[in-house]
């Protein structure tokens, strides 16, 4: 066999391997060349970097929800203008539809205030819970927004505001000349002084904490002052009489010259003002009414009597109020007769505040209260 043979049979396997090894290739697609990674442009940095402080800084906006962790349903509830942290506005429509309500509590008892509120609702025929507008004073030494949102959270849809009442009780102070107020409570005089502070209040209705209301609070609401600037109710089963005696009564209008002093005898038969619910329009209300009341209050040194009903407000508000309905007098419901009482004593349990803190009423409830607690209102309100 020549040469010439040989190379040319030992080239063709060579190309017939190479043309093999060509041939395979790895199983799959074939992997694209990667190239390096392209850095970020400045002004995408620059915008990255600010949307990250914006979001930070949302983290300092207040709270528009908020959830109470006895709740149930654990449901958002909105955080509204009218809660405390608005710094409770002064600037409120005269003429927005909406009925207000105000109430003094001398001694914090929410479980009250929430019997009050759902009596008022459920007995109202107002279709939407949030045209009944509630305004409670409480007293210091308790967190106002954490008793906002306790009672937020049984009636998430009504309008709401708790107020402090020092700076009402700065005011009798003031209007009193520094001295000790005589009543038994602030109670009885806060009524005619909060527009002193709160001067774009409109027409409200003040009510006593402890009472469930059975009536149509609109009805009251929307009774006609004519001229006057206060409504109240009458109560003929007591008489001015067996408050003031009639020559003490007679001395004073001879000796002091006081613009509110009647110059006419006061009607000793007179029925006894109850102040347990009124309806004022504190933009008719006189100036002086509040010192008036103060003042028959030193005069009469109603501090040391024990009765609950203060003369001092009769006697300032002699022929300067407008009759309302018998039916809103506060009072037991009489069995056997037509005449239905429109509000009635809370008869559940309350706490008794003294000077070494508060405790539980000893008295045994009733049960007519537990029918408007709200469900785990308990559990809430603590």
């Amino acid at each position: 066999m020549s040469s010439s043979s040989i190379f040319s049979r030992s080239t063709a396997a060579h190309r017939r391997t190479r043309q093999a090894s060509n041939s395979v290739s790895p199983p799959g697609p074939p992997i694209p060349p990667v190239d390096a990674s392209p850095n970020p442009r400045p002004i995408t940095q620059l915008l990255a970097f600010i949307a990250v402080v914006f979001l930070g800084f949302l983290q300092f906006l207040p709270a528009t929800h908020f959830r109470h962790p006895f709740d149930p349903l654990r449901k958002w509830v909105p955080y509204d203008s009218g809660s405390p942290s608005s710094s409770f506005s002064r600037s409120v429509a005269s003429d927005d539809g909406k009925i207000y309500i105000v109430s003094w509590m001398d001694c914090l008892d929410l479980r009250v205030l929430a019997v009050l509120v759902n009596s008022t609702l459920s007995n109202s025929r107002k279709q939407s819970p949030d045209k009944v507008h509630f305004r409670f004073f409480i007293p210091e030494g308790h967190d106002n927004k954490v008793s906002y949102f306790k009672l937020k959270v049984l009636f998430p849809h009504s309008d709401l505001e708790i107020f402090g009442q020092e700076e009402v009780k700065e005011k009798v102070r003031t209007a009193n000349s520094g001295a000790v107020y005589a009543g038994h409570t602030f109670e009885e005089v806060a009524p005619f002084l909060i527009h002193t502070i709160y001067s774009s209040w409109s027409k409200f209705i003040y009510v006593s904490p402890n009472v469930i209301v059975k009536g149509r609070i609109e009805e009251l609401f929307g009774s006609d002052l004519t001229s006057y600037a206060v409504g109240g109710i009458e109560d003929c089963s007591e008489r001015l009489d067996n408050y003031v005696n009639s020559e003490v009564l007679a001395a004073i209008q001879r000796t002091a010259s006081k613009p509110w002093i009647s110059v006419t005898p006061y009607a000793m038969e007179a029925c006894m003002f109850d102040s347990s619910i009124l309806l004022i329009d504190p933009r008719k209300l006189d100036k002086d009414l509040g010192k008036a009341i103060l003042w028959w209050s030193n005069v009469l040194n109603w501090s040391k009597r024990s009765s609950s009903k203060n003369p001092a407000i009769a006697l300032a508000l002699h022929g300067r109020y407008f009759k309302l309905s018998g039916s809103w007098l506060l009072g037991q419901p009489k069995r056997g007769t037509d005449k239905e009482r429109m509000i009635i004593p809370y008869d559940g349990p309350m706490n008794i505040c003294s000077e070494f803190g508060n405790a539980p009423s000893q008295s045994v409830p009733g049960n007519l209260w537990k029918q408007y607690l709200p469900p785990m209102a308990d559990k809430i309100l603590g």
